[in-house]
């Protein structure tokens, strides 16, 4: 059984003061665009869930620190899965790894999601949309939304989705960094620039309607006055070559250019399909990797039954 889920550009998102729990709350606007992870369930006479990364990933393994156990967050819904239905059968997962690592993108979040879905329909398990999200709930807040897709409101830590109406296609290009960024660092150092200015700042209850307008609209050139991530500066902290990307777009054509969540994944905004592909090649002769995609697309979807 073979599923695929997209990976996501925040194009917006407050961030809260550290609660408590150690969590922070949010309010974002997650876009689904059309880099997508594959996972493929197959049964195993072996008991339990064992993992490999696939050949046809696009991504260079060879460099990547990619854990095949239950640090693996598919691994880890495939078992959840196993226990909720009660479900005796060994499962092995073949992942396809396409969105950057520890990017910013949510790739783990897909995989897991993909799993989710995969399990389910390998097993029949039967679950509907809300029990599997009420799984994809207990993995990590952005796996929700990788099960949904489109473009969606998130708020509490992300994992409370309302729908947004995105009917028209946005174009991106998205330029992936040599190196990750580990998600808790980047709110760590988020909290230790507020703390060390002085700043407090309300917990965020809503996303700014004028962004929701644009993205019913259609209208890339006024999404691009509203994009804002309270992360960027503590991932351009973590990572200062991050501003030459950011810059870079002013001057070659880009409608604005975000960090991608956490980080460090920069999404610069086109204003059509052709801009997009122009800006990919001119970045690619300047030897930087760039992909040119679009949201919104649809949230994880079976693509294929045929056991492998």
């Amino acid at each position: 059984m073979k599923v695929r889920a997209p990976g996501k550009v925040n194009v917006s998102l407050r961030v809260g003061p550290r609660r408590p729990d150690g969590y922070h709350s949010v309010a974002s606007i997650y876009l689904a665009v059309s880099l997508f992870e594959e996972v493929t369930a197959t049964t195993s006479p072996e008991p339990g869930v064992t993992v490999s990364l696939s050949p046809e990933s696009t991504l260079d393994l060879d460099e990547l620190d990619i854990p095949l156990d239950e640090r693996n967050l598919a691994v880890r819904a495939a078992r959840l899965m196993a226990e909720m239905t009660e479900n005796p059968t060994g499962v092995h997962l073949t992942i396809t790894k396409r969105v950057p690592v520890a990017g910013g993108m949510g790739g783990g979040s897909a995989d897991a999601a993909a799993a989710l879905l995969a399990c389910d329909a390998l097993w029949g398990s039967g679950l509907s949309k809300e029990e599997l999200a009420h799984v994809a709930a207990e993995l990590g807040a952005d796996v929700p939304f990788a099960l949904l897709g489109g473009a969606a409101v998130g708020l509490g830590v992300g994992d409370q989705l309302s729908p947004a109406l995105a009917t028209t296609r946005f174009d991106w290009v998205l330029v992936p960094a040599p190196f990750g960024l580990s998600t808790p660092a980047v709110f760590s150092e988020l909290d230790r620039l507020r703390d060390a200015e002085g700043l407090t700042v309300p917990e965020p209850t809503h996303v700014e309607p004028a962004i929701l307008a644009a993205l019913r609209a259609g209208d890339a050139g006024g999404l691009s006055h509203l994009l804002v991530n309270d992360l960027q500066r503590a991932a351009v902290g973590l990572a200062p070559q991050l501003r030459d990307t950011l810059g870079w777009a002013d001057s070659h054509g880009a409608l604005a250019s975000i960090v991608s969540g956490s980080g460090p994944t920069v999404a610069l905004l086109a204003a059509d399909a052709a801009a997009a592909a122009d800006l990919a090649e001119e970045l690619a002769h300047q030897g930087i990797e760039a992909l040119a995609v679009h949201g919104p697309v649809p949230g994880a979807r079976i693509v294929s039954d045929t056991l492998l």
